[in-house]
């Protein structure tokens, strides 16, 4: 199948391939129809199948063949978000695809200073895309007006939940015309209970679009985990790097306080590093980011915030320095490589306070990941498990929010891990399991 066949007018065929593809992923060959003619998505795609295209093509198309050429401009599409690096993300494509359009667009977030975005708003944008807290600042100085959006997009809407945003969405969505005077898509990884009752809420009939999926992580993904002491993990990632000559990797770390000490301790390994996270400005995030994708910072640490919002194309190598609390952000995580048809790698230090959570993953996954121990690096067998105090956010449970759309992440509550298990007896680097670790949904 190639795009040709999907509708799409010749606008927007050109801009797709100036951007270098010829073939839709799943979600975007099912998605782009459907939207094109007018009905209300529930769509379960996990980061990385190319979703942010499958919705912003089709709603760039349906703009483009009504558009207003007198007056200011009134927000006819509005994106939601839960963080500021994906808004960008999308901001971006929006761009990217409509570069033949006479459509403009805007993205705002909180993190930076709001006059130059009421400045734009001011100016009339057909397509919004911000996060829930920074366009209620908005809405408050009546800077932004939403009483003529004609689609509305709520992208990552299981995050969004998560990140207690919930309140703030339903004070948009009054803002809004009624259900039926617009079209509305619901993307969202994972189907809770609760969002299954925003979209009772929000969508009218609307078309289920189900990738092949679970909670599986992307095929074109290698995925090994290396036994080692949590003493010794930021040794061993510094010898991974330097042997493996690593260009280019993205390193997650369960707390802010962790990604500095990390990247400190990096930087006086002789490696540049840079961290990323919700305690950052977002001058820093967006330089830090703009170094890693240039080649100039060769390491980035991030906390979850990243695990949705990055997209860095042909990122070779994602690591877990620490196993998320939640094993669905593994596969978010991972997600960050292994996309638009490129091969990844992803690597994940577990010390023995994690192997609850690595089982967690294998169970969500349902696959067994291939463990390798390295000659030097082998964990010491009297070490016994400790609860784990901290692990960032925790999912379906009440966590704080920030306005700017960072996460303020709770605390869990402490686990305890199952006992360790068997390094196995071969000499030098052994594999404890013989299958692959290879998942079953594609990235793209």
């Amino acid at each position: 199948m190639s795009f040709e066949t999907l509708g799409l007018s010749a606008e927007l065929l050109r801009a797709i391939r100036e951007q270098g593809y010829t073939e839709p992923t799943p979600v975007q060959a099912k998605a782009i129809p459907v939207i094109l003619a007018g009905k209300d998505v529930l769509a379960g795609a996990q980061t990385g199948t190319g979703k942010t295209a499958g919705f912003t093509l089709p709603m760039l198309q349906r703009l483009s063949k009504n558009m207003q050429h007198s007056g200011k401009r009134p927000v006819r599409a509005l994106v939601l978000t839960p963080t500021r690096e994906l808004a960008a993300q999308v901001g971006e494509s929006v761009v990217n695809y409509g570069r033949h359009l006479p459509l403009r667009s805007a993205v705002i977030f909180g993190g930076v200073k709001i006059n130059p975005q009421i400045t734009k708003l001011r100016n009339g944008v057909d397509i919004l895309v911000a996060t829930p807290g920074r366009l209620l600042d908005h809405v408050g100085q009546r800077t932004v007006d939403l009483s003529k959006v004609e689609v509305l997009v709520l992208d990552e809407a299981d995050r969004m939940l998560d990140m207690g945003f919930i309140n703030d969405i339903k004070k948009l969505l009054a803002l809004m015309p009624k259900n039926g005077a617009r079209q509305n898509l619901l993307f969202s990884a994972t189907f809770s209970s609760e969002i299954k009752q925003l979209a009772g809420q929000l969508l009218n009939n609307p078309e289920h679009l189900e990738m092949p999926r679970g909670n599986t992580s992307a095929d074109r993904i290698e995925q090994v985990v290396y036994p080692v002491d949590k003493a010794r993990k930021r040794e061993l990632l510094s010898h991974m790097i330097g042997k493996g000559n690593w260009r280019q990797v993205l390193v997650f770390t369960r707390t802010k306080h962790l990604a500095n000490r990390l990247t400190d301790q990096l930087q006086k390994d002789g490696l540049s590093a840079a961290a990323i996270h919700g305690n950052k400005s977002q001058g820093a995030r967006t330089r830090a980011l703009a170094d890693f994708k240039s080649g100039g910072v060769r390491v980035l640490v991030a906390t979850d915030i990243a695990a949705r919002g990055l997209d860095i194309d042909q990122l070779p190598h994602v690591v877990n320095f620490e196993l998320p609390n939640v094993a669905e952000d593994y596969v978010h995580r991972i997600g960050r490589t292994g996309r638009a048809g490129n091969d990844g790698e992803a690597v994940s230090l577990v010390c023995v306070d994690e192997h609850q959570l690595l089982q967690d993953i294998e169970r969500l996954t349902k696959q067994q990941i291939r463990k390798v121990t390295l000659e030097g690096y082998e964990p010491d067998p009297s070490i016994r498990a400790e609860p784990i105090q901290n692990g960032g956010g925790n999912r379906g449970r009440s966590q704080s929010r920030n306005r700017g759309g960072s996460q303020r992440q709770g605390k869990p509550a402490a686990r305890r891990n199952a006992p360790r298990a068997n390094s196995g007896s071969n000499p030098g680097s052994r594999t404890w399991q013989p299958r692959s670790g290879r998942g079953n949904s594609r990235a793209a």
